[in-house]
C-alpha cells in the first residue's frame, strides 16, 4: 500500500534563504517528505517565488545578531541537513560555518551550494550562471554557427549543475553516514556539475563520434534531424531523427522528395537536407504537423509555450502538473512505487 508522506520523511532540513538552486534544492527534498525550515531575513531574498518556495517553515531571523545566530543554530542542532548558498567564508565570519554546526551536530550533513567552489583562484568571485557554463565550455557548443551563443535560460547551471548534484551529494552523504554515523561537508559548484554533465561530449570527441564544433556539432542545431523547424504560421517543431528509420519515418511523413533519403543524413548533405526540410516544414501550420505526425515513430514534437505544455495531454495524463488551471505547478519528481512524494501544501 503506498504511503503518501513520501521517501523523505523524518528528514529535518534546514535552508538558509538563497536564490536559484539553493532554494530549489530544497524544494526537491520536501517535495519527497522532508521537513524543511528556512531561516530567512527580513524582507525575503529578494526573488519571492511562492511555487519554488513551497513546502517550507520560514523563520525570520536575523543572523548577524548573537540572539538570530544561537536560534539558527539551535534548529541546526536537531537536523539532518543545512544547505546554504553564501560566498566562501560568508557562514564562517557569521560563526554559523560547518566546522561549529558539526561540532555541536557530528551527523549534520552540511551541503554548500556555489558557482566557483568553495576553493580556487575564483571562488570569492562574484558570478551567475551564464558564468559558469562560459568557462566549462557548455555554452560554446549552444548557438547558431558564427552567431554568439545562447543562453539556455539558467537551466544548466543553477538546476542541472547546481541544485540535482547538491541533492545527490547530500543523499549521498546521508547514505555514508547510515555507515559511519558521521555527518560531512557537501561542496556542491556549479562548475563541478556542469563539468560532469559534459561527460559525454567529453568521452565521445576523442573518438570522432561527436564534435561540440557548432557547424558539425550533430547535438547542437546544425545536424537536419536534430533541430527545429518553423512552420507556415511562424511556431516551431522539434525534430530529434537521429537513427535511420526515425530519419525514414520522418521523410516519409513530411512527403520530401530524394534521391536517396539515408544519403541526405550524411554531413554533406546536412545542407540540402535542411533546405528541403525546412520548405516542407513552412508549408503547414504546425496544427496541422501535430496531426499529421501524432503516432508516429518520428521523433518530431511541438514546441510549446509553459502554458501548453501544463495543458498537453500526455503531461496532463501524467499529473505531470497539479493544481487549478489559474496556478498549476509541477509536481513531485522523480515518482516513487511505495512511498510516493506529497505537495505540502502553502508556503
Amino acid at each position: 500500500m503506498a504511503d503518501p508522506g513520501g521517501p523523505l520523511v523524518g528528514l529535518r532540513v534546514v535552508e538558509f534563504a538563497s536564490i536559484g538552486p539553493g532554494p530549489h534544492c530544497a524544494m526537491l527534498l520536501a517535495d519527497q517528505g522532508a521537513d524543511v525550515v528556512r531561516v530567512d531575513r527580513e524582507g525575503g531574498n529578494g526573488w519571492p517565488n511562492p511555487v519554488m518556495d513551497r513546502g517550507r517553515t520560514i523563520v525570520t531571523l536575523d543572523i548577524r545578531t548573537d540572539e538570530g545566530r544561537m536560534e539558527a543554530l539551535s534548529r541546526c542542532d536537531s537536523a539532518d541537513v543545512v544547505i546554504e548558498g553564501f560566498r566562501p567564508g560568508v557562514m564562517e565570519r557569521l560563526r554559523l560555518g560547518p566546522d561549529v554546526m558539526l561540532a555541536r551536530n557530528p551527523r549534520i550533513v552540511y551541503g554548500r551550494m556555489t558557482g566557483w567552489g568553495q576553493t580556487g583562484p575564483l571562488a570569492s568571485t562574484a558570478g551567475h550562471d551564464i558564468n559558469y557554463i562560459a568557462l566549462t565550455g557548455a555554452l560554446d557548443a549552444i548557438g547558431t554557427p558564427g552567431e554568439r551563443s545562447i543562453p539556455p535560460l539558467n537551466l544548466v547551471g543553477d538546476f542541472g549543475g547546481g541544485s540535482l548534484y547538491l541533492a545527490f551529494g547530500i543523499m549521498a552523504a546521508l547514505w555514508e553516514r547510515e555507515r559511519s554515523g558521521l555527518g560531512q561537508i557537501v561542496d556542491a559548484a556549479i562548475v563541478d556539475g556542469v563539468s560532469s554533465m559534459m561527460t559525454m561530449f567529453a568521452g565521445l570527441i576523442p573518438s570522432g563520434r561527436i564534435t561540440l564544433d557548432r557547424p558539425r556539432n550533430p547535438l547542437g542545431g546544425s545536424a537536419p534531424y536534430y533541430r527545429t523547424y518553423l512552420c507556415a504560421d511562424g511556431r516551431e517543431m522539434s525534430v530529434g531523427a537521429i537513427e535511420p528509420q526515425f530519419w525514414a519515418e520522418l521523410i516519409r511523413v513530411l512527403g520530401v522528395e530524394a534521391d536517396s533519403p539515408a544519403s541526405l543524413q550524411h554531413e554533406d548533405r546536412w545542407a540540402e537536407a535542411i533546405k528541403l526540410l525546412e520548405d516542407a516544414f513552412r508549408s503547414k501550420p504546425r496544427s496541422e504537423w501535430i496531426a499529421r505526425f501524432e503516432g508516429t515513430d518520428a521523433c518530431v514534437t511541438p514546441v510549446l509555450t509553459l502554458a501548453e505544455a501544463m495543458a498537453d495531454s500526455h503531461l496532463h495524463a501524467r499529473g505531470t502538473y497539479v493544481g487549478s488551471k489559474a496556478n498549476r505547478t509541477s509536481a513531485p519528481a522523480p515518482r516513487f512505487s511505495r512511498t510516493p512524494g506529497i505537495m505540502q501544501g502553502p508556503v
